[in-house]
């Protein structure tokens, strides 16, 4: 909803041509083999978002030759599991995870995750293709695209993260959301961990943190959706928690459902948390065409 932004960040173009974050990374992933794209939407926005996606992506062919495919979903407040009663006053959705939980009933295959409003990289999106191809027709197996805490830092506020924790095979041991990340005048890094509600922590700048690019065979859908139903019976009542898919992803690995592979990336991130985060973006946009790495127009 662009809350902290101003508007709807998703369509504010950035690039030299009225770009969107969104179209660079359906430009990267197309190229790394991705074919179908899924928007998670409100509805309020849901027709120009479409518009857009006819306007730009008309004569767009996936790797293969084919059209792509775009579906839109909605995600809503009410559209959760029968039986379980909202606080009338409660306004927002349930967060990220609740949004992946609109897609169950389009998508049946290993598929992606990412934030409209962050850009990952080419490289992020070439690794994330690779591994769903891997992971064809197997269960119980997740990813996690890791970007260092530092790389992910905005000047103009602070930040929510989910710090990730893993073991001496990449597999993802933990994993905790962090509030009010902000590097400070001491030159450190510190954030709120709302897991354990401490306050005021300080995170190692090199720390993985998730930045939102997930890969998951598609029974994520129904492990999910479980977790889901036991976050609303301890939570359901409450105005402002969220379902995080950092949460999700703990709950359900945690449970010895999943496992959960870290991958690295040598590409850098970056995103428009705030209004003033925009002159930065647009100005590594117009860098990366000039060096050639996107075309511009982009389509």
């Amino acid at each position: 909803m662009g809350s902290r932004y101003g508007g709807l960040k998703q369509m504010d173009g950035l690039g030299p041509n009225e770009e969107t974050i969104i179209d660079y990374s359906i430009y990267d992933a197309v190229r790394a083999g991705f074919g179908k794209i899924v928007y998670i939407v409100r509805e309020y926005f849901k027709e120009d978002m479409e518009k857009h996606v006819r306007k730009q992506y008309g004569n767009v062919k996936a790797i293969d030759g084919e059209p792509l495919e775009f579906v839109f979903v909605t995600q809503e407040l009410e559209k959760i599991p029968a039986g379980y009663p909202v606080n009338p006053e409660r306004q927002k959705p349930w967060g990220t995870a609740h949004a992946v939980l609109m897609a169950k009933d389009v998508i049946h295959e290993p598929f992606a995750v990412i934030n409209g409003d962050d850009f990952y990289g080419k490289d992020s999106f070439k690794i994330l293709a690779d591994w769903c191809r891997a992971h064809d027709g197997k269960e119980g197996a997740f990813c996690i695209v890791g970007f260092e805490l530092e790389n992910t830092l905005s000047e103009n506020g602070s930040v929510s993260r989910g710090i990730c924790f893993y073991d001496d095979k990449n597999i993802l041991t933990g994993i905790a959301e962090h509030l009010s990340i902000a590097k400070e005048e001491d030159g450190n890094v510190y954030g709120n961990n709302s897991v354990t509600g401490e306050q005021h922590v300080k995170l190692a700048a090199k720390a993985l943190c998730s930045m939102n690019m997930w890969g998951f065979t598609p029974d994520y859908f129904q492990k999910s959706e479980a977790s889901f139903k036991t976050f609303l019976q301890e939570h359901g009542q409450e105005l402002k928690s969220e379902y995080y898919i950092p949460y999700a992803v703990d709950c359900i690995i945690k449970g010895g459902e999943a496992v959960c592979e870290v991958l690295s990336t040598p590409s850098h991130w970056f995103g428009v948390t705030y209004k003033e985060d925009r002159p930065g973006v647009v100005a590594k946009f117009a860098d990366l065409v000039k060096k050639g790495v996107y075309p511009s127009p982009l389509y």
